[in-house]
């Protein structure tokens, strides 16, 4: 998939290249375990089966600092259980 509006080098293409990928890719869905949720515009993705919106990343549905945050809240749980 090469971006004729990214200039100036291969890494660059690359680069871009694998963020439009994430970006216009398919996610499972927690709710109904299905791989429908799609960007529906920036950090907003929605599920195409059973309409369940999430907020995530711009280009991505999940982002480290929020896998680092809902590892913590389950460990959390897990300790007070």
């Amino acid at each position: 998939m090469v971006n004729s509006s990214i200039r100036y080098g291969a890494s660059t293409r690359k680069l871009a290249s694998a963020i439009k990928a994430q970006k216009i890719g398919k996610y499972k869905c927690d709710v109904c375990g299905r791989q429908e949720v799609r960007r529906i515009s920036s950090s907003i993705w929605k599920c195409r089966h059973c309409g369940t919106a999430y907020a995530g990343g711009a280009y991505s549905l999940t982002t480290p600092p929020g896998v680092a945050v809902r590892a913590a809240i389950k460990g959390l749980v897990e300790k007070s259980k």
